[in-house]
């Protein structure tokens, strides 16, 4: 045990660096393990799109969106997720599909959704880079698009 011990104060900076990254893994796994939100591939989400009454929500940032976004999409950023949450409240018990540019800022909004009573939340995994490359589903290229690219 001494051993340890000596070990640890003379290399802190390491055993700091140990403490650190092995909180940030538990801290994942529970996140993991505990979510209440479930990932879906981009074709999964089609199909539940065209089952149910589902709310897609896309968190990308507006320039990101009008680039190209599903057909049907609510753009909210994630920034502005939770101020934007009452306009929402009716679909609490409905299936809601999130989408983002690669799935990160998703599994963000997920448990912001989730948090708020959110039941059916689902994240598109690979985000609109998946829908678009992997799966070469179509998307909607809204008109301020074109007109900034026609000029």
């Amino acid at each position: 045990m001494d051993r340890y011990l000596d070990f640890i104060l003379n290399h802190y900076i390491l055993s700091l660096s140990l403490a650190v990254v092995t909180y940030l893994l538990i801290q994942e796994f529970f996140d993991t393990a505990f979510k209440k939100f479930e990932g879906i591939s981009p074709l999964l989400a089609v199909a539940k799109m065209n089952d149910a009454d589902t709310l897609v929500i896309d968190v990308r940032d507006e320039p990101e969106f009008i680039h190209g976004h599903i057909e049907q999409a609510l753009n909210i950023p994630l920034g502005k997720l939770p101020e934007r949450l009452p306009s929402i409240e009716d679909h609490k018990k409905k299936p809601v599909l999130i989408a983002c540019q690669t799935g990160t800022r998703s599994a963000s909004a997920g448990k912001i959704l989730t948090k708020a009573g959110f039941e059916q939340v689902f994240v598109i995994t690979g985000g609109m880079q998946a829908w678009v490359n992997d799966y070469k589903l179509p998307v909607k290229i809204t008109s301020k698009n074109r007109i900034k690219s026609g000029a």
